[in-house]
């Protein structure tokens, strides 16, 4: 029999955590394909560093925090809600929210990730609301009105960031 290897095809980073994108094979045929989570934890320290480290937070001003951006290499592609390109329920996200402009499907990303497409929609931002059938890995699909559209968007492979 022959070993399953798997491998990780992408990844980004929020908050404490690694997301995976992860498939796994045995020979030629695939075996599975899903996310991993990975936390990652803070080194623990010392009862005289939090006692610092709580002073210093005391009297500081605490500055807003910024917001963390990853930027991944995907397929970009284009949904809409017709039977042949949806479940059985095509205005109903995978959330549960009903489709609407703004609205991304991805498997790589947890459900209301905020991302951007800055080569083709520069600083605007869609959610993660749907997902895509699980061989779909490396994409993500924008949701548009009607069939024409989607299909004139056609496909491309280009960078997204991920909004923490």
């Amino acid at each position: 029999m022959n070993p399953v290897i798997q491998s990780i095809l992408g990844y980004v980073k929020l908050n404490k955590a690694l997301i995976l994108s992860v498939v796994g094979y045995r020979g030629k045929e695939v075996l599975l394909t899903g996310l991993a989570v990975i936390l990652i934890l803070s080194p623990v320290s010392t009862t005289s560093e939090n006692h610092e480290n709580m002073a210093r937070a005391a009297t500081v001003e605490q500055e807003p925090a910024k917001q963390e951006q990853v930027t991944m290499e995907v397929f970009v592609t284009a949904y809409s809600s017709t039977p042949e390109e949806t479940d059985d329920t095509p205005f109903i996200t995978a959330s549960g929210k009903p489709v609407r402009d703004g609205i991304v499907a991805t498997n790589l990303l947890p459900l209301g990730t905020k991302v951007q497409i800055p080569e083709y929609f520069g600083e605007r931002v869609f959610v993660v609301e749907d997902r895509m059938h699980r061989r779909k890995i490396n994409f993500v699909d924008i949701w548009m009105p009607t069939k024409e559209e989607a299909e004139e968007f056609g496909i491309a492979r280009t960078d997204i960031v991920v909004l923490d």
